[in-house]
């Protein structure tokens, strides 16, 4: 299975910035695993679209885009409390 590259859509990349420390780095091992396999790791497809994806990582909640042809995943969105 090929590896995905990850990205962050400005609102999600500063979600992560404003995360501790250790949660950030849960977080990031956790991505690692959804750059991995996109399409596994507890993620549900978001309606009807597989590559429109929602997961929990690390306790954050994330949206994501899987781009299949260039092996990116977008991460759109990330809340967390």
């Amino acid at each position: 299975m090929s590896r995905y590259r990850l990205q962050y859509a400005p609102p999600a990349d500063q979600a992560r910035a404003a995360m501790s420390t250790a949660l950030r780095t849960r977080f990031d091992t956790g991505m690692q695993r959804i750059a991995a396999d996109p399409y596994g790791n507890g993620s549900a497809p978001i309606g009807k679209d597989d590559d429109r994806r929602e997961a929990t990582v690390a306790g954050v909640v994330i949206r994501y885009y899987v781009s299949r042809q260039v092996l990116v995943v977008t991460v759109v969105r990330a809340v967390y409390i």
